[in-house]
């Protein structure tokens, strides 16, 4: 009976360790890759939401107030309220003609939907239809 190659006993376990040491790192780049997912999902829908509140507040029939309501109900009903803490409103003119223009300030999620507050700021504009 021939014997086969030795076994080394100084490597027994070795892709066990490898495993988990990598895994853990792949872990960690796919969870910072979901919450920068996540960060961009949250601006782009407050800048949504904000450019349809302008949308809102630049009616020609528009009551005051159209505005900040619009956008808080958007981003209440898209995000949670707490983003929805410090939305205002302005006219503007820009190149002659009047704007309306919307501010939404709310926290970047850094952990999950949880973050600093008052970090990120979106504006959305809108044309006013009564010129």
């Amino acid at each position: 009976m021939g014997r086969g190659s030795p076994v080394r006993h100084g490597e027994r376990g070795a892709a066990a360790v490898d495993f988990s040491m990598v895994s853990v790192l792949l872990l960690a780049v796919f969870l910072a890759v979901v919450q920068m997912g996540l960060a961009l999902h949250v601006r782009n829908t407050l800048v949504s939401c904000a450019a349809e509140g302008a949308r809102a507040g630049a009616r020609a029939d528009a009551v005051p107030g159209a505005a900040v309501a619009r956008t808080q109900e958007l981003v209440g009903a898209s995000l949670s309220t707490r983003y929805a803490r410090s939305v205002s409103v302005r006219e503007n003119v820009v190149g002659g003609v009047r704007v309306v223009e919307v501010r939404v300030v709310a926290p970047v999620p850094v952990l999950g939907l949880l973050g600093p507050a008052d970090t990120l700021d979106v504006t959305g504009r809108a044309f006013a239809e009564s010129q």
